[in-house]
């Protein structure tokens, strides 16, 4: 082996290294485009495949009219509903004076707007309302329209100062029955609106100066009575009554309407229950249909522009109150004081909603006869001031009403036990339901009567077959459809807002349907307010609030499917989120060296050229 000194000069590299460096940064073929194709098809494939995943994972949503909701939301807002009252002042005198008319107008005209202030609450007049005056004596008359339309205003010589006499009742009738002549037809017409009427008959009275409201839109003023008393008279009534169904301006500020125990889709059901509270005692029935035909039959119909009411009975057994009584010496009765009554209801024994009917979103009232055991027998209800209450009942808001009816041989052996099944006589059921319909229209807003009236120069009423006066009618009329389109509005304004904050929402084309319709039914409201159709105004505003309610708890919204959109990503991320990284990558890879080979190829093209 031979031996190489240290001084020996390094092997140089072969030449072939250099050439194969350059080689390298050239090739003499085009390169192909197989693997490029195959990656940008795969890559094609997902963006292809990408609207149509989309599309199958679309949420149905029918269109809303957004605008239109918004639109009658301000306009409710900046012009609320104008319910026009007309007021028109009949004079039968003998001698006519052509300048009472403008006089009485005027001060008229004045002392309305003072006592309502140019403002009401929703539903009130406010300072939309005409007031016309006409004197009539016989042969000719003298008159101020005053704004009100021509065929609803007074016919001259249409009754005469002596042809008007006999009772209450009967003048009442023959007013009504003239002022229907006159107008030949329901006087409502276009920004006309129902005429209420008084009618000023200047003649002696034996009672001096007798003022009487009727079941009807009209009242009479019998008796001398100068300009003065007589317009602050008619102010009253016009306002206090006809406006505003016998509330003082400061009960109105929210307006009668707001708390009315009306359900949310419109409808009521009036449940009464007779209670037995001990039927080893007595046991009692009651003979419900046929009064219920006669006492609440015309209350529903005059009460359908408000609410869809039906009506439902049943008996009950065993139902002892939950409230303690004492023995009052003095009275020779049990008592129990208001103070009793919230905890005079039973609710564990008292078995009273079994309406089937009443489900959902619908409202019961509750109407209970309590028919107390021997042990505790008379029971009396004491007020605040010590009397004894004359209906021996009391109202809960939003609940009902209670009645206590002590059977009338009580009073005497009270352990003695009767087991014999009675049935409450039809005129105790007369006197019970009477009472009923009083807590109703307590429940309803108004007063229960006008016996405290007396102290404001009003000394008579006459009542309605069907417990509500048609200008009492009117006044819920007015406000429940200025409650229920502001309520429509809001429920509309809240599904808008939900919808609009859930893009994932299902959006049933029912839905759709009764949003539009409810909005047919608001706009239809305002139009027939203008007009001063006040029933059909109240009727189609507790349309336009039941849709609404309707759409608003539709059943396809509570859907569990329910999502954001960042819940959505969540969900199919990571399905696609790792196939389309390893698309992407592998197509720029690709890329990149499809591009660097054909730099290659073009090299050496360069070079041989």
């Amino acid at each position: 082996m031979a031996e190489i000194s240290d001084d020996a000069p390094p092997p140089t590299p072969p030449p072939c290294a250099a050439d194969g460096d350059a080689a390298s940064q050239r090739r003499p073929t085009m390169p192909g485009c197989k693997r490029l194709l195959l990656t940008l098809s795969v890559l094609l494939s997902f963006f292809l495949g990408l609207p149509f995943f989309l599309k199958s994972t679309e949420i149905y949503r029918s269109p809303l009219p957004f605008d239109s909701i918004d639109a009658l939301s301000r306009r409710l807002q900046s012009d609320p509903p104008s319910l026009p009252c007309r007021f028109q002042v009949v004079y039968l005198r003998p001698v006519l004076d052509r300048s009472l008319p403008a006089r009485i107008r005027s001060a008229l005209a004045a002392d309305i707007m003072s006592r309502t202030g140019g403002s009401s609450a929703c539903g009130g007049c406010g300072s939309d309302f005409a007031v016309s005056v006409t004197v009539d004596s016989g042969g000719e008359c003298a008159r101020v329209d005053g704004g009100v339309s021509g065929s609803c205003l007074w016919s001259c010589g249409a009754v005469s100062l002596d042809g008007v006499g006999g009772d209450d009742t009967a003048v009442d009738e023959f007013l009504y029955s003239v002022l229907r002549e006159s107008s030949g037809k329901e006087c409502v017409e276009a920004g006309g609106g129902r005429v209420y009427t008084i009618v000023v008959m200047e003649r002696q009275d034996n009672e001096g100066v007798r003022v009487v409201v009727g079941k009807h839109r009209h009242a009479w003023i019998v008796g001398k009575v100068s300009e003065m008393d007589a317009v602050s008279i008619i102010g009253n009534v016009f306002v206090k009554y006809f406006m505003n169904g016998g509330k003082e301006k400061g009960e109105l500020a929210k307006g009668i309407g707001k708390f009315v125990p009306v359900g949310a889709d419109g409808s009521v059901t009036l449940s009464f229950s007779l209670l037995n509270a001990d039927p080893s005692d007595w046991v009692y029935d009651w003979k419900f249909q046929e009064m219920s035909k006669i006492m609440l039959d015309p209350l529903v119909k005059a009460l359908t522009p408000i609410a869809n009411i039906s009506i439902e009975s049943q008996v009950l057994y065993h139902t002892p109150k939950s409230s303690n009584s004492f023995w009052d010496e003095k009275l020779r009765s049990y008592i129990f004081s208001i103070r009793d009554l919230p905890f005079f209801v039973n609710s564990n024994e008292w078995h009273l909603d079994t309406s089937i009917t009443a489900a959902g979103r619908s409202k019961v009232l509750q109407f209970v006869v309590y028919v107390p055991s021997a042990s505790e027998c008379p029971l009396l209800l004491q007020l605040p001031n010590g009397e004894i209450s004359n209906t021996n009942g009391f109202i809960s808001p939003m609940w009902g009403g209670v009645i206590i009816w002590n059977p009338p041989h009580c009073g005497g052996d009270s352990h003695k036990k009767l087991v014999a099944k009675s049935t409450l006589s039809p005129q105790e059921l007369q006197k019970i339901f009477q009472i009923f319909v009083a807590q109703l229209r307590m429940l309803f807003g108004l007063e229960s009567n006008y016996i405290g009236s007396l102290q404001t120069g009003v000394p008579k009423f006459l009542d309605s077959r069907s417990g509500f006066t048609e200008w009492e009618l009117d006044v819920l009329y007015r406000h429940h459809a200025c409650f229920n389109l502001h309520s429509c509005v809001t429920t509309l304004e809240s599904l808008a807002k939900l919808v609009k904050s859930l893009p994932r929402m299902i959006v049933m084309d029912e839905i759709g349907k009764q949003v539009k319709f409810s909005l047919e039914a608001a706009i239809l409201a305002q139009r027939n307010a203008t007009l001063g159709i006040y029933d059909a105004s109240a009727d189609s505003s507790k349309q336009a609030k039941a849709l609404a309610e309707n759409a608003f708890f539709h059943p396809s919204i509570m859907s569990i499917s329910y999502s954001s959109t960042e819940h959505y990503f969540a969900i199919y991320m990571p399905f696609f989120a790792p196939v389309a990284l390893h698309v992407f990558l592998a197509a720029s890879r690709e890329l990149k060296r499809y591009k660097r080979e054909r730099a290659k190829y073009l090299a050496f093209i360069a070079e041989v050229s």
